[in-house]
């Protein structure tokens, strides 16, 4: 990577000289750099609406790059080492759909752990691909699930060779890694594409003692969250792609399918300048997260009954590394769930945590933050622990459950369908999707049987407080089930 030319921002260079030609604007949006909305403008500020503007020549187009965004993607390609970058702005979600729906068409097999995020599901369903679940390991004492094993790959590649693709989380929400490098070594040997989810994985292109990135070991193509580590705006992300086995204009074509013509020139400048700032600090920055998050997961261990899990999990197989600037933290022992500390944090200590589940909560740890937030963090487990610590008798612990798959998502969600009552529901066959979110990966999916087993983990869910979602039934009182 070549640091001189990264001293360049082309979107961001744009917009300022935008902004100071002080153009009249008879297009869209509405508010007119804010005075059309005095409110809005008082809120955001003025140079923020200012540049709050549509496509235009001088500005390029997302959905078909030829200056401004297409020079900004190729310095994002350059500085993530791989050979094309598409800016995205409605999301990972839209990276991992586009992926999904580029790698393979309607009836084609794609292999996937199961505890995939909703948006892997949902591309499934979109576009008629079917998924060959790869259970993945289960760490018992923590609760929660691992990446994929080897073996597991190696027996679902043998028996499904005409799968198109295998699709790999790296990491997990909770910091964890498969053999990716073996991974992709399989899948090319069976002429079948790569596509990882790295949405809680820019740190991996840039910083050091860290996992591997995907791009960087072979892979076809990467979703990348560039807002959760890399500094730029919620919802801006990156699809990335080495192109010896796709067609870059054809994974354009699919993009432009789902995402917006009306891309926000906020979270395009933010990739832009989150790009620059990465290429150019990228190493400086994580190398701080690091020890940050170090010293953290040894204030929180020192408390006591709080488990913040690191290295020591790895087991060379479905635990093949691990993420540490993840401040992944069990809570059990102190018995309570994670969502449970999660609340209390947020309610009572201002404190706001990334998710809570029902045995661990992440913390998400970066450049912004400092050595008195931790302490502040460390202050309140402690005594939270001190002040609500009770018995983990009956408590779930355990964060993913096996599914039964009767039919594919897609013929499921878009099947004749009957409301019944969830308590009612076990045995039958799923219409929709059911998660906690965050981190919103699917309890059941469209075409799983409900068995006793899920049904429980979801009314615990939300009776601990959960945020249940993907159900038409907001109340969780009914669920969709196939009418056969």
């Amino acid at each position: 990577m070549n640091k001189l030319k990264h001293e360049s921002a082309p979107i961001h260079d744009a917009l300022i000289d935008y902004r100071n030609t002080r153009i009249v604007s008879f297009d869209v949006p509405g508010h007119k750099q804010g005075k059309g909305n005095t409110m809005l403008r008082d809120f955001l500020g003025d140079k923020c609406l200012s540049v709050d503007v549509n496509s235009m020549k001088p500005l390029d187009n997302l959905n078909h790059p030829t200056s401004v965004i297409k020079d900004a993607e190729e310095l994002a390609a350059d500085a993530f080492n791989c050979d094309r970058a598409f800016f995205m702005v409605n999301g990972t979600s839209s990276a991992v759909q586009a992926m999904i729906m580029s790698a393979c068409k309607e009836g084609e097999k794609i292999i996937m752990p199961r505890n995939v995020h909703r948006s892997a599901i949902n591309a499934v369903i979109l576009n008629g691909a079917i998924p060959i679940y790869v259970s993945p390991g289960i760490n018992k004492t923590l609760g929660i699930p691992l990446g994929m094993s080897v073996k597991d790959v190696e027996k679902a590649v043998a028996e499904n060779p005409d799968a198109k693709a295998i699709f790999v989380n790296n990491p997990t929400y909770y910091g964890v890694c498969s053999d990716l490098k073996s991974i992709i070594d399989i899948a090319h040997k069976n002429n079948m594409l790569i596509l990882a989810d790295e949405a809680h994985g820019t740190h991996f292109y840039f910083g050091e003692n860290l996992p591997p990135a995907a791009m960087h070991l072979g892979a076809d193509m990467s979703a990348v969250s560039v807002h959760k580590t890399g500094g730029s705006l919620t919802q801006s992300s990156l699809l990335l792609a080495n192109t010896k086995r796709i067609n870059p204009d054809y994974v354009r074509t699919i993009i432009n399918m789902t995402q917006t013509t009306s891309g926000s020139y906020l979270l395009l400048s933010s990739l832009d300048i989150a790009r620059k700032n990465l290429a150019l600090n990228g190493k400086d920055i994580f190398a701080r997260v690091l020890e940050l998050s170090e010293y953290a997961r040894n204030e929180i261990n020192a408390v006591g009954g709080y488990y913040a899990f690191s290295e020591e999990i790895i087991n060379g197989d479905s635990t093949y590394d691990f993420d540490r600037t993840k401040l992944s933290v069990h809570t059990l022992n102190i018995g309570l769930a994670g969502i449970e500390v999660y609340d209390i944090l947020r309610d009572d200590y201002s404190i706001q945590l990334e998710f809570g589940d029902l045995a661990n909560f992440l913390a998400i740890i970066s450049v912004g933050d400092t050595y008195f937030a931790i302490e502040r963090l460390v202050s309140a487990l402690s005594e939270i622990k001190r002040t609500h610590s009770k018995s983990k008798t009956n408590m779930i612990d355990h964060e993913y459950i096996s599914p039964v798959i009767k039919v594919s998502p897609k013929t499921a969600f878009y099947a004749k369908k009957k409301k019944i009552k969830i308590r009612e529901s076990v045995g039958k066959i799923s219409g929709e999707s059911i998660m906690c979110y965050p981190p919103g990966i699917p309890i059941l999916a469209p075409g799983e049987m409900i068995t006793k087993e899920s049904l429980d983990y979801i009314l615990y869910s939300k009776d601990i407080g959960c945020l249940v979602t993907g159900m038409e039934d907001m109340e969780l009182g009914y669920i969709n089930v196939l009418d056969i």
